[in-house]
């Protein structure tokens, strides 16, 4: 690979940079961009349009012709390996059957998430959104310095040169030159700070549907994922986690656990007591043998019902006020009709078809190397190198592909590699540790979406208009406590809470939004489309019993709202133009839902058929139109929202994760059930036409399901199913 000069950071220097001759000898070029972290933010990070071509490692052209596009993000399942290559292919005119991909080392300063900050991390939908202009100079200053090698070897005009599907050629006198063959004479070229990209006319890739680089890899069984790791003399080690969140070892006897055929060691670490073993099943065979007395006197014993209740009441106060105009409470008194509506939903776990797992391997020198699905590298390669007392620099983050995360692996205190770290320092690093959390670890393992109760009361004048909307939410912080809570927690708002109602594009004349930080002991984080999961749902279901309660249709009803969001109401108007909104229903119990949401920067309407009776619900059909700008690669995109309405319907339909006395009830599969196949609907998938830079598809769809389905199972029945999720057992026959 090519060693590269790094650029200086005095502030008068020159920002050209060049290869080493050294790089050039090896036959690869590699192109990229340094990013100066201290320069401008915007949205907690960096102008992604602003940054300049500099060298760094994005991408690597070997002598073989392969063009390796180096990802900075993890790839859970979502393709934006694919993604993120096919902008850097097509700007560079590569030959998309040699491009493959490689996963970025931990370093913030090469390979920061340009939105989030100096931070190297994935999530919030952003991969491709931040590295769009990224990567597409990288891939437009590599071909320009094909084009300025082949030029100066072959002494013709560079302007005479065209190149197309990795080959660089010369028209005028028939010459041509593969990537490889050019790849060490690019690498003596200078770094062109602001290389020409393509008009839109011209991509070849970008907007069409391109192969996925990872399908065969992961269809063969030959691609890696962290739970693959197998390092020379590596043990096994799992924990026995407290029963109730808060809890610690008081003591524990692990005389019958150190019996267990293969079993090595058994510690106590800050988490609870770790068995270290020769293989998985082992570690858990001694894991079960052991006998501990928990310290439960700071734990959490509430059940989920009775934190629920508290909300309820905590409801009835003053809260923090997050968003407000006008003046509602008076809006409401003078209002010729309101309604009022609770919305609750439950604890959700991530429940990835990969549990968490890594592996920590102490090299001679006294460094480290980490086997994971790394999501937010910077913190986690600080949180390992602190736990085991040295430099970020003795730590070095292998990604590996991860079976799925929904965000569970993105903690802010890198809860499962810390304890990884903890785990081989107190085993003296005497062999690579993979840490596994079996299924029961990791659904009662806590980090879960954040329970939370809603409240809101809506006012109507005479024709049906929205006079005022008071709303109140309670729900446990993600943000408040962690690292993060400076950048995104002001005057005791978290705004990863209250997005997408405290911002909400309706045209609401007189709106007050208030929420209070619930206090409990069950720790919660971000779940795929964070505090959408929730707020969506509340607006969605409210804004379309006020469109009914006014007696318009809830499709032009919104729209008549969505006079300054005109992006999220050409999302709405397609989907219900596909859906065949209007139309009224042949069949007895069948209705259409439908609901809009921007997230993440993109807009998505929806629709839902279901068929609706005593006891049970059927999505039949799922109808959704997206704007996310440009379409990198669409068959990527109607995936995404396919897989995110697979997702989320289990969530729709019964997922909860339930406490009683403080001990999670739902361990597995059994008893929190994934989506079927069988259950699937038809989902189509359309994409609004765009040439604005792409934002995220991630985690947009997940939002507007919930709240389309319960709209539509109002519409096949008449009742109004607000909690989530949907009391199934209280629908009538219709």
């Amino acid at each position: 690979m090519l060693k590269i000069r790094q650029p200086t950071t005095e502030p008068h220097a020159s920002r050209r940079a060049f290869l080493t001759g050294a790089a050039a000898a090896a036959g690869a070029l590699v192109i990229g961009f340094r990013l100066d972290l201290g320069g401008a933010r915007a949205a907690g990070g960096l102008d992604p349009a602003s940054v300049k071509a500099q060298p760094n490692a994005f991408v690597r052209i070997g002598a073989d012709d392969t063009v390796t596009v180096i990802v900075k993000h993890l790839d859970m399942g979502q393709g934006n390996t694919t993604g993120l290559a096919t902008i850097l292919a097509d700007e560079l005119d590569a030959d998309w059957s040699r491009v493959r991909t490689e996963f970025a080392p931990a370093d913030a300063a090469l390979y920061g998430n340009l939105l989030m900050g100096p931070v190297q991390g994935t999530g919030g939908s952003t991969a491709i959104a931040n590295s769009w202009v990224q990567l597409r100079k990288a891939g437009a200053a590599a071909r320009e310095m094909l084009v300025a090698a082949a030029a100066f070897d072959w002494r013709v005009p560079a302007g005479q040169i065209t190149v197309e599907n990795g080959v660089v050629r010369h028209g005028p006198t028939n010459r041509q030159a593969r990537f490889g063959e050019l790849a060490a004479s690019a690498a003596r070229m200078p770094v062109p700070q602001e290389p020409r990209l393509k008009d839109p006319s011209q991509w070849r890739m970008i907007g069409q549907r391109v192969p996925r680089l990872d399908s065969a890899a992961k269809t063969d069984g030959s691609a890696v994922y962290s739970l693959d790791i197998r390092r020379p003399n590596q043990v096994t080690a799992v924990v026995a986690h407290p029963p109730r969140f808060g809890a610690t070892v008081k003591s524990f006897d692990d005389g019958a656990a150190r019996r267990v055929a293969g079993v090595l060691d058994v510690v106590a670490i800050s988490t609870g007591v770790a068995v270290i073993a020769r293989d998985t099943w082992a570690a858990m065979k001694g894991r079960e043998a052991l006998a501990v007395t928990w310290d439960e006197s700071a734990a959490e014993r509430r059940s989920s019902d009775a934190i629920l209740a508290e909300y309820r009441e905590k409801a009835k106060d003053p809260g923090l006020v997050a968003s407000e105009r006008g003046d509602a409470a008076g809006a409401l008194k003078g209002a010729a009709k309101v309604l009022e509506a609770e919305f609750s939903f439950p604890y959700l776990a991530h429940a990835a078809m990969e549990p968490l797992n890594a592996t920590i391997e102490r090299a001679g020198d006294g460094s480290y190397d980490v086997y994971a699905g790394c999501q937010l590298q910077t913190i986690e390669q600080a949180v390992i190198a602190a736990t085991l007392g040295v430099t970020a620099d003795k730590v070095r983050l292998h990604t590996q592909w991860a079976g799925g995360s929904f965000g569970r692996r993105a903690t802010p205190g890198a809860d499962y590699l810390a304890e990884a770290a903890t785990i081989v320092k107190a085993t003296g690093a005497k062999a690579p540790v993979h840490l596994v959390w079996t299924r029961e670890d990791d659904m009662a393992g806590g980090y879960y979406r954040p329970t939370v109760y809603h409240k809101v009361r809506a006012g109507l004048d005479a024709r049906g208009g929205i006079v005022g909307w008071q709303h109140v939410m309670v729900g446990k912080s993600i943000m408040i406590g962690s690292p993060f809570e400076a950048m995104l927690v002001k005057n005791g708002i978290d705004g990863t809470t209250v997005e997408g109602a405290s911002d909400t594009p309706y045209a609401l004349p007189a709106y007050r939004f208030e929420v209070h930080n619930g206090r409990e002991g069950v720790p919660v984080l971000w779940w795929r489309s964070v505090g959408h999961t929730h707020t969506a749902h509340a607006m969605e279901v409210m804004i379309d019993e006020l469109a009914h309660a006014a007696d318009v249709d809830p499709v032009a009803y919104r729209l008549s709202l969505l006079g300054n969001a005109p992006r999220l109401a050409g999302a709405l108007k397609l989907a219900a133009e596909k859906a065949g909104w209007g139309k009224a229903s042949p069949e007895k119990g069948r209705g259409l839902g439908v609901a809009a949401h921007q997230s993440f920067g993109s807009y998505v309407g929806m629709v839902a058929d279901v068929t609706a009776g005593a006891g049970s619900v059927k999505v039949n059909r799922i109808v959704a139109a997206v704007d996310i700008g440009v379409a990198v690669n669409p068959d990527i995109v109607r995936a995404q929202v396919e897989g995110a309405v697979g997702f989320a319907l289990s969530a729709v339909l019964r997922n909860r994760v339930t406490l009683k006395d403080g001990v999670v009830q739902e361990k597995n599969f059994d008893a929190y059930e994934p989506t079927r196949m069988s259950e699937m609907p038809v989902v189509e998938v359309h994409i609004v036409p765009s040439e604005t830079a792409p934002t995220g598809i991630g985690e947009p769809g997940v939002p507007v399901l919930a709240p389309a389905i319960a709209n539509a199972v109002f519409a096949a029945t008449g009742q109004r199913l607000r909690a989530l999720p949907l009391d199934l057992a209280g629908l009538k026959g219709v």
